[in-house]
């Protein structure tokens, strides 16, 4: 009988191409990139060392809610910056996190990416859609292999039943 395949891990399927901002990016830039990269959400990163640390989250309802504020209310003072707008100490997974436990972080808080983080370093992206074909593939490995190892043991089953038969 074989081992039960273990489930892919977050680094197996994340996206590491992460289209990010910076925290001094005002609101207007924030929403042109979003908008021109056709990205829902960034994460807002600060270069330490060459490596960008994740500082937090900033959405497209986050720019809503900044930009209906600033024409209900007028200009804020200071200006708005994606450091004063984004989502601070987002939740984040590790690369190693297993594909069940992302769809359960994903489906309790409702969310639509997480970021992949080791030591406070952005690695990638998690999106639902990633989740999606990650546990479709997975799904259909298991099967696969549950078919495989069923016909299998049908068959070992069948071969040993020859030796049952009584020809005399």
């Amino acid at each position: 009988m074989s081992e039960t395949q273990q489930s892919p891990r977050a680094s197996e399927f994340m996206t590491a191409d992460v289209k990010r901002v910076t925290e001094e990016m005002s609101l207007t830039d924030v929403v042109q990139f979003l908008l021109k990269h056709q990205v829902s959400t960034a994460p807002v990163v600060e270069m330490q060392n060459g490596k960008p640390m994740l500082l937090g989250f900033i959405s497209e309802g986050d720019c809503l809610s900044a930009l209906t504020n600033e024409l209900f209310f007028g200009n804020p003072s200071p200006a708005q910056t994606a450091r004063t707008v984004m989502t601070s100490h987002p939740i984040c997974v590790a690369p190693e996190t297993e594909l069940f436990s992302l769809v359960s972080v994903f489906t309790s808080h409702h969310l639509r990416h997480l970021p992949v983080v080791e030591n406070g370093v952005l690695l990638g992206l998690v999106s639902r859609r990633d989740i999606l074909k990650a546990m479709e593939l997975y799904y259909k490995r298991q099967v696969h292999d549950q078919d495989r190892e069923r016909l299998l043991k049908d068959t070992s089953q069948s071969l040993n039943l020859r030796f049952m038969i009584d020809r005399g």
